[in-house]
């Protein structure tokens, strides 16, 4: 009879494909130091890193520090970013913790998640990137990719993202958190996406996800095949 694994057994596994497939990661977003990696982060919500990476440039050569952004025009900020979304509360928000760190942290980035949770536009995950990246401290940032490949192969329930990110936590090492949710991101991409997805065929979904996850995606992707485009 077949071994069920354990959920840490099945990160030790886990682990092991991603440092194989990606033995080197590196965060997608173009940044210089812990402020614009600040902004860049803030600006990816609900849009692609990709474009993100096209507007930072020009944003960036105007303003690059908070004393330079805070000092920006807003209107001049939403110019720079217009094309990415969201972008009157994206550019109210930049001039607003910017001007925040000037006023309160000598125009430096924190260094605890409580602070920088503060800071308009910056959500749990945002504060998690930023204090690992930046800082290389420990935290691990879930976001709703990652959230749905930790459900999708059994290491989590998958009720909420504070959730998993409670479960990634104890099944992963602490001073590899940074590094597996940057791995777990670019695998996403590269081979486990979201719809139409080949679970039998995936490198870690074919033996990660339970045969009811198997059987539910199929049915789905069934579903939206006979539905057809929007």
């Amino acid at each position: 009879m077949r071994k069920i694994m354990t959920k840490r057994e099945k990160a030790h596994r886990i682990s092991e494909i991603l440092d194989r497939l990606f033995p080197a990661v590196d965060i997608p977003l173009q940044h210089q130091d812990p402020f614009t990696l600040l902004v860049a982060v803030v600006l990816s919500a609900q849009t692609t890193d990709k474009l993100v990476n096209e507007v930072t440039p020009a944003l960036f050569a105007r303003a690059s520090t908070p004393a330079a952004l805070a000092a920006l025009p807003v209107d001049e900020v939403k110019r720079l970013i217009r094309r990415i979304g969201l972008t009157d509360t994206k550019a109210k928000n930049l001039q607003r913790l910017s001007k925040i760190l000037e006023a309160e942290h000598g125009g430096q980035v924190p260094r605890t998640l409580h602070a920088l949770e503060a800071l308009p536009g910056v959500g749990h995950k945002t504060a998690s990137v930023v204090l690992n990246q930046a800082f290389g401290l420990a935290a691990f940032a879930v976001d709703t990719h990652i959230h749905r490949l930790a459900a999708r192969w059994g290491l989590s329930s998958g009720r909420n993202v504070e959730q998993t990110e409670r479960d990634l936590k104890q099944l992963f090492p602490e001073e590899a958190w940074g590094k597996v949710h940057l791995q777990i991101i670019y695998f996403g991409r590269q081979y486990c996406p979201a719809l139409y997805h080949d679970l039998e065929g995936c490198p870690i979904c074919s033996w990660a996800a339970s045969k009811k996850r198997k059987e539910e995606e199929r049915r789905r992707n069934l579903g939206l095949r006979r539905r057809g485009p929007a």
